[in-house]
């Protein structure tokens, strides 16, 4: 394979150094996919068949046609290609593919910038290349992974409240550990749902630690504040009172935002990296209670001092850190376990998530 540094639109590919570039700035891509590039942009022009991919590629390992399909599909959302339109990767049916843009292996002189006449008709704009190309699958795969990832937590969650309930409950201990349970799930679920479904999408873009971070903090806002004002209003209409206070839109924002940064600090190649999203989770959870906050041992507090005859008293937590009932202390220690799980649960699922997905495209040894 020739190993000379080749350019092509605003990229830069050094094969030798395994490095693709955009602008000067490096671009995310797994090694088998730098591989699959490397091949195309060193025989521009000419059609690729699917036999050269798995000799050169796969390097003779069996794979289906599947795994070539996705390694196209990813370059092509890294090179903000479309099939339909492509201006990068051809597809010749039944045959393989052939890179169509001009590859030039002398950089190309930076020149001054010149402002085109703005072209207003319809089909001028509609015949323009998109930013990038949106893998569905991949996005649906990984929200999916971020709602079962806080369903489990939601589980842990759950059983905690639900054990400390039941040691208070005149009732079957069963019965209120498995529906404290279940609202704890359905509360993360919810949650998880908002956060995940931003998050995938962010995720398809090449963006930094910031723009994971709006994407998350996006998806708690939208789901926590809707969920407050429906809980407030569902209160007010049963009880003809609510809770001063449930957790909300704010407490979503700052939770989305750090499920967003863990999820960043999780996307190197390599073992999925927890320990920075636990650290946030953590942090994160002490510190809303402790600037007037609530999370959901605190929204399930608040209930139950609006309600007499409620079965679930959280004091017990209390009596732990030496406090009269659920004070400052056990709102912050609690809401740290809730917040521990809630974003290690949703950033694991889709850091392992990825992984999966990306597994069958590291390189592999050869002999």
């Amino acid at each position: 394979m020739d190993w000379a540094i080749l350019y092509f639109d605003d990229f830069r590919l050094d094969p030798e150094n395994r490095l693709l570039t955009r602008d000067g700035v490096p671009v995310e891509l797994s090694g088998r996919y730098l591989d699959a590039l490397a091949l195309l942009v060193g025989a521009p022009g000419k059609l690729v068949s699917k036999e050269r991919f798995l000799d050169e590629v796969w390097h003779g390992v069996p794979v289906t046609d599947e795994a070539l399909t996705q390694c196209i599909m990813a370059l092509r959302r890294t090179l903000g290609d479309d099939a339909s339109r492509p201006r990068f990767i051809e597809t010749v049916p039944k045959y393989g593919y052939r890179f169509i843009a001009d590859v030039s292996a002398v950089e190309p002189e930076v020149a001054a910038p010149v402002i085109a006449p703005l072209a207003l008709t319809g089909s001028a704009f509609l015949a323009a290349p998109p930013l990038y190309a949106f893998d569905w699958a991949r996005y649906w795969l990984l929200a999916g992974a971020g709602v079962v990832g806080g369903a489990l937590a939601g589980v842990v969650g759950g059983l905690f409240y639900g054990f400390i309930a039941a040691g208070q409950s005149t009732q079957a201990g069963s019965s209120v550990v498995m529906v404290l349970t279940a609202l704890t799930v359905l509360f993360s679920i919810i949650g998880s749902a908002g956060v995940s479904l931003c998050l995938a999408a962010v995720a398809q873009h090449r963006t930094g630690w910031g723009g994971f971070m709006a994407g998350g903090a996006l998806g708690g806002m939208v789901i926590g504040g809707s969920v407050k004002l429906l809980g407030l209003d569902a209160f007010s209409l049963l009880y003809g009172s609510a809770p001063a206070t449930l957790t909300g839109g704010m407490e979503g924002v700052v939770i989305g935002a750090g499920v967003g940064l863990g999820l960043w600090f999780s996307r190197e190649s390599g073992p999925v990296r927890l320990w920075p999203a636990a650290l946030i989770g953590v942090v994160i959870g002490a510190a809303i209670p402790a600037f007037g906050g609530r999370l959901l041992g605190g929204s399930l507090f608040a209930v139950a001092q609006m309600l007499p005859q409620s079965q679930f008293r959280p004091d017990d937590i209390g009596v732990l850190f030496g406090e009269d009932g659920f004070g400052p202390v056990s709102a912050m220690v609690s809401g740290a376990l809730e917040s521990l799980l809630f974003v290690g649960g949703v950033v694991w699922a889709m850091a392992l998530a990825r992984r999966q997905m990306d597994r069958r495209d590291r390189p592999r040894p050869t002999s």
